[in-house]
């Protein structure tokens, strides 16, 4: 019986109204064609994937279409780093490419940066470039990406065809693409390469902004410049004698680098060393700064918070019309000698989430107490808190007292109803460039509409997180220290090297002028790295 079954089940399957899968798969010989390339694509078979593509064209019975197209050439690039195979993928995937534009198919951003890797592993860059360009100039709605642009740039970039891959960048630019570690690597590489000193300050400068610690192969690049004969020829041109100058462009650079070119004279010492836990480098002694935003940033920063509360404002019903920011902007000028902005509903509402939780004054008093003592020049922080909260508080005799004294001394400032406690922290700890107590994470909608890598660092130097342990208050400072590139104001560089270890055990390259170090020089010995040279 059972033998019967599977035979009718099987007649079944292969009736015409019942065909089996298989049999749909050779009814459709496009999506089976695309099923097994696909299956060679995950294998990585790229002579499997070819002899079906021959066999297919051979046929003249499968419409080739885009999804086919794309996957072999997706095949063929990523072939490419077998060199048993790199000769086959790039003919192939030439020709193949071919066909596709003469069956006149829609070519998309996966196919191009196919195509544009294999024209890289050809050499020639000037057909990866160009084909962007041209699917660029196209448009649609699939558009270039890094991925699109990265194949001729490196290609120019290893060909040492600099000027050319300096047309990528400015291309990419255009486009609003941005740079990573290894395109400016790449652009570092090549402009040291071809003795173009100005390009080469303007990568590192680059590499600051995009990238925190750098690899190991973009940190060899960087010692390898530092270490040549040209970079010891490169002089200030009379930048570095103006010492003033360079500590106010540092200081409105938000502190960690002046960016007005190359300071000093003479040969460059590289050495390999850790940075204190305070960021004092171990190797020279020079002291790291906690990088700011600048003054530019930072102002575009504040007008944007304003733009947001009028527009709070705009919207507001009719009673609350008379309720205006700029109320607020004007006692902050008048007011405004603060080292720290307290958020007074986020700490009095910490952990209160319990049967008889509220709002936790004493908190709130720890978290200012512990800000005065902190205070060098013993001044008390500004709290900001609804005005309702402040209504409350005063109706309880409890807490009278202390919130009158607040408010009398200027330590406390009611935020008006229809507006978000939000901006007014937020304004007044970047308007004042001050630090700000909060664990708010800072996701809601309004924070949304800043610069996220503009605010990710703002934040980073600014905020001050908290905890309450038992009743016993901690506050997490910002960090002492910037873990990015610096560059001083008597011209040296910093470098951290990324890690898998902890902090403490990084290895940052110190890299400076001979002059330099003989003014840092520590107990009358200077000990060079394996690529400085103390003779």
């Amino acid at each position: 019986m059972a033998a019967n079954g599977q035979r009718r089940s099987r007649q079944d399957d292969e009736s015409p109204s019942n065909p089996n899968k298989k049999r749909k798969a050779n009814k459709n010989p496009e999506k089976n064609l695309l099923f097994n390339l696909n299956s060679c694509s995950k294998s990585k078979d790229l002579s499997a994937a070819l002899a079906l593509y021959d066999a297919a064209v051979a046929s003249n019975e499968v419409r080739l279409n885009q999804q086919h197209f794309q996957t072999l050439l997706y095949l063929c690039s990523a072939s490419i780093s077998d060199p048993c195979l790199q000769t086959l993928a790039v003919e192939r995937g030439y020709q193949i490419f071919d066909r596709m534009v003469t069956s006149g198919l829609t070519l998309n951003e996966a196919t191009v940066t196919s195509v544009a890797r294999l024209a890289s592993a050809k050499g020639d860059g000037d057909y990866a470039f160009e084909i962007v360009k041209d699917f660029a100039s196209v448009g649609g709605t699939s558009i270039p990406r890094l991925r699109t642009y990265a194949p001729a740039l490196l290609c120019f970039c290893e060909r040492l065809e600099a000027e050319k891959g300096y047309e990528v960048e400015e291309h990419m630019e255009a486009a609003g693409i941005a740079l990573e570690e290894a395109e400016i690597s790449a652009l570092l590489k090549a402009s040291a390469a071809t003795s173009r000193e100005n390009k080469v300050y303007r990568y590192l400068h680059k590499l600051r902004e995009s990238v925190g610690c750098v690899c190991e192969e973009t940190s060899k690049v960087i010692e390898d410049w530092f270490c040549g004969e040209k970079a010891g020829e490169v002089s200030s041109d009379g930048i570095g004698s103006d010492v003033e100058m360079l500590r106010e462009a540092v200081l409105r650079n938000g502190g960690g680098w002046h960016g007005r070119g190359w300071v000093g004279e003479g040969k460059w010492i590289v050495k390999k060393d850790n940075v204190s836990s305070t960021g004092r480098c171990l190797s020279c002694n020079e002291q790291l700064a906690c990088v700011d935003t600048n003054e530019v940033e930072t102002q575009k920063f504040v007008d944007s918070l304003v733009a947001l509360a009028m527009e709070r404002k705009a919207k507001m019903i009719s009673s609350e019309t008379k309720v205006d920011f700029s109320e607020f902007q004007d006692w902050l000028e008048k007011h405004g000698d603060y080292e720290a902005i307290v958020d007074g509903a986020n700490i009095g509402l910490y952990q209160q989430n319990f049967a008889d939780g509220g709002f936790s004054l004493s908190q709130l008093e720890g978290v200012v107490n512990e800000l005065y003592h902190k205070s060098g020049d013993k001044k008390w922080p500004l709290i900001l808190l609804h005005k309702k909260r402040v209504r409350t508080l005063l109706e309880n005799p409890t807490h009278r007292n202390l919130v009158d004294e607040w408010i009398n001394n200027g330590v406390l400032y009611a935020t008006p109803p229809g507006f978000n406690d939000d901006w007014y922290w937020l304004y007044a700890a970047a308007k004042l460039k001050c630090l700000l107590v909060t664990n708010d994470e800072m996701r809601d909608h309004i924070f949304e509409l800043l610069s996220n890598s503009f605010f990710q660092k703002w934040k980073e130097r600014h905020q001050v997180r908290y905890t309450f342990t038992k009743g016993n208050l901690k506050l997490e400072m910002p960090p002492p220290f910037s873990v990015v590139i610096q560059e001083s104001e008597k011209g040296s560089w910093h470098v951290p090297v990324a890690s898998q270890n902890n902090e403490s055990s990084r290895t940052w390259m110190c890299i400076s002028r001979r002059s330099v170090l003989d003014s840092l020089m520590i107990n009358g010995k200077l000990e060079t790295s394996e690529n400085g040279d103390s003779s």
